[in-house]
């Protein structure tokens, strides 16, 4: 999995982009198949840094998450919070997909008849 991080308007250091790096890593566990992590830092207001992640899954698809608060760490664990939540989401569905596959088509199972007597 790749780990991108980019800042507009200012710069990080190195140990908060660790930092940041460390976080953003352990969306990993809520979803294996990542493909990349996108996150771009907005310190054009210095008083409201603005975290955006971006990630991209297998197939296709691909996760946002904005975050906007007064400290940069805070933004970034909000954003992070947003992706698990979607991420937890998307496993879902794909796991029901594969445990009742009649439901994905809209096949209706129709019930037997009862014979009356």
């Amino acid at each position: 999995m790749q780990v991108n991080i980019s800042t507009r308007h200012g710069r990080l250091s190195d140990a908060t982009q660790e930092k940041i790096r460390g976080r953003v890593e352990r969306l990993s566990r809520y979803f294996e198949r990542l493909a990349a992590i996108d996150v771009t830092v907005n310190l054009d207001n210095q008083d409201i840094p603005t975290v955006e992640i971006l990630v991209s899954a297998e197939h296709k698809h691909d996760f946002v998450a904005t975050e906007k608060s007064a400290a940069l760490m805070v933004s970034v664990d909000g954003a992070v919070r947003k992706i698990e939540q979607q991420l937890r989401k998307y496993k879902e569905k794909i796991q029901e997909r594969h445990r009742d596959p009649g439901t994905r088509r809209g096949d209706v199972l129709e019930e037997p008849e009862s014979e009356s007597a």
